[in-house]
């Protein structure tokens, strides 16, 4: 029986980190045809962003299965006729441009042959404004590559047809982690919302320089409860390396009694926020959705490695010094309505078309043809190998002599040699590397 015509949909979704695992699990719920039932199977990357046990309650999206593999692993047990795996119908690649790449080309060897593929998506977990061209190109073979807004659509075909890469996979969606109620006044208190980000900025001094600043404002305003909404513990790593957590700094400092250190979902600290203040948080867009008033900092410049550049024109652009004063920012509303935030409430339509494609596909008579990626052995044969060597893949997709075995799994010495040098590597990440740095600047 076709895959279209079965009452429950297999969805797998392969992710490297927490925030791209709530993309990816959301956006195979989402994308999912209309009057299908779902089973979601997870696998989690092995690698230093990991999630925790915390983090994967923290994003809230429960899965059927889940389990954590290396790429070859992955590989395998994606391979037509694996012992003990079920095919799946739409596969979720949540992960970097270089592993959906390396996946990608895995994944076309192991399907070679078979009567019937998996549809393959793809896509970003947020806002895209560094490596455009090079993620896009290493998202390039699947069959869906999402863009989460009008904007980005038009962007993303624009590369691909500019090095005469078949861009019909672009498919315009939004991000499918919107939602919720729209903000209708002010609350008691008042609360002021600082998203935090893990790597931006990335310097001790910017850093210190915008929890100076929250403080600041807490203290001008102490009828105002202000959060500092943090993704992280120390020690736990999300899709960016977080080498001076504001944690760490807060030790330092004196907080007034009406700044607090929050975690949780984002949804629902936006639930209570009247005003949200990030550097360029996706954060920014999920309360634009809701109307919240939002402001995107200038205080270290608008620049392309802070990422704010993005919303010039959006009418959220302000300082600390503004906030102080009592500036509230009115977004443009057609800049809003070309980042894919649907507040018309359009948002229920936002993934129909990317549905209707996967339904197409699924109902394709003899199945889907090979994966077919831009970059190949003989495109780029200066760059695609040593992306392939790093999930332990050789040119042709095949996994290298000594890569990790599928058929058993680890056993307790191994987990704990495995726990013991990820801690390790977050440590020298948080710790000792930025000692270093300091050494050389003297």
């Amino acid at each position: 029986m076709p895959a279209s015509a079965t009452k429950t949909l297999r969805v797998a979704v392969l992710a490297d980190s927490d925030t791209r695992w709530k993309w990816g699990a959301l956006t195979a719920q989402r994308v999912a045809p209309a009057g299908a039932g779902i089973r979601l199977d997870g696998y989690l990357l092995r690698g230093r962003a990991t999630p925790t046990a915390r983090q994967l309650t923290e994003v809230g999206v429960r899965a059927d299965s889940l389990r954590e593999v290396t790429a070859v692993e992955f590989l395998r047990a994606m391979t037509p006729g694996a012992a003990g795996e079920e095919p799946c119908d739409v596969l979720v690649l949540a992960l970097v441009g270089g592993g959906v790449q390396a996946v990608l080309h895995g994944l076309k060897r192991a399907w070679d042959g078979a009567g019937r593929r998996p549809v393959v998506v793809t896509g970003y977990v947020g806002v895209v404004y560094e490596k455009l061209a090079d993620g896009l190109l290493l998202r390039h073979g699947a069959d869906l590559v999402l863009a989460n807004s009008r904007q980005d659509a038009e962007r993303f075909r624009a590369v691909y047809e500019g090095v005469g890469a078949d861009a019909s996979a672009v498919t315009e969606v939004a991000l499918p982690f919107l939602g919720g109620a729209p903000y209708s006044g002010a609350h008691d208190p008042y609360t002021v919302v600082f998203a935090a980000q893990p790597s931006v900025p990335e310097s001790r001094r910017d850093r210190a320089y915008l929890l100076e600043r929250l403080i600041r404002h807490a203290r001008l305003h102490p009828g105002r409860e202000v959060l500092l909404k943090l993704r992280s513990r120390p020690g736990e790593h999300t899709t960016h390396i977080e080498e001076v957590p504001y944690q760490k700094l807060a030790q330092r400092a004196a907080l007034p009694p009406n700044l607090r250190l929050v975690y949780g979902h984002m949804g629902e600290v936006l639930d209570r926020t009247d005003l949200l203040v990030t550097v360029s948080s996706t954060a920014a867009l999920e309360a634009l959705h809701r109307r919240i008033p939002t402001v995107v900092l200038t205080d270290l410049g608008v620049r392309e490695t802070l990422g704010n550049h993005h919303f010039t024109g959006s009418g959220c652009l302000a300082s600390w010094d503004q906030l102080d004063s009592g500036h509230r920012p009115v977004p443009e509303e057609d800049w809003v309505a070309r980042q894919g935030v649907a507040t018309g409430g359009t948002y229920a339509t936002a993934f129909d078309t990317a549905r209707e494609r996967i339904g197409e596909l699924l109902r394709a008579p003899g199945g889907l043809p090979p994966l077919d990626p831009y970059y190949t052995p003989g495109t780029a044969p200066g760059y695609l190998p040593g992306l392939l060597a790093r999930h332990h893949l050789g040119p042709d997709g095949a996994p290298l002599p000594g890569a990790p075995a599928a058929d058993r799994g680890p056993g307790p010495v191994r987990q704990i040699v495995r726990r013991a040098a990820r801690g390790a590597y977050r440590h020298g990440v948080q710790r000792v590397a930025p000692v270093i740095r300091r050494m050389g600047e003297l």
